[in-house]
């Protein structure tokens, strides 16, 4: 499993950033979002935000766990449409 993992990581596409990234890593990320405040029990919980009608009333550590998560997807979807060509 550990070579298979490396051999994967090692034939990983190269991408460099152009615009068609960062708007797939914004997708993702809003993506993540709507679904942390859709899935997640209390998203107000913690520190609030600065101005937070901006950002429907999430906390700090809400908005930390999805934007993490939306980079884990995005990080995903790029490689992985990299590798069928579409970036």
């Amino acid at each position: 499993m550990m070579h298979f993992a490396l051999t994967t990581l090692a034939t990983a596409p190269s991408v460099e950033w152009n615009i068609n990234v960062g708007i797939t890593m914004v997708v993702c990320n809003i993506i993540a979002i709507a679904f942390g405040k859709a899935t997640l029990p209390d998203v107000s919980m913690g520190p609030q935000l600065p101005a937070p009608q901006f950002f429907g009333g999430m906390g700090v550590p809400a908005m930390l766990a999805t934007t993490s998560f939306g980079h884990v997807l995005g990080i995903g979807a790029i490689l992985g449409l990299a590798s069928v060509g579409v970036l």
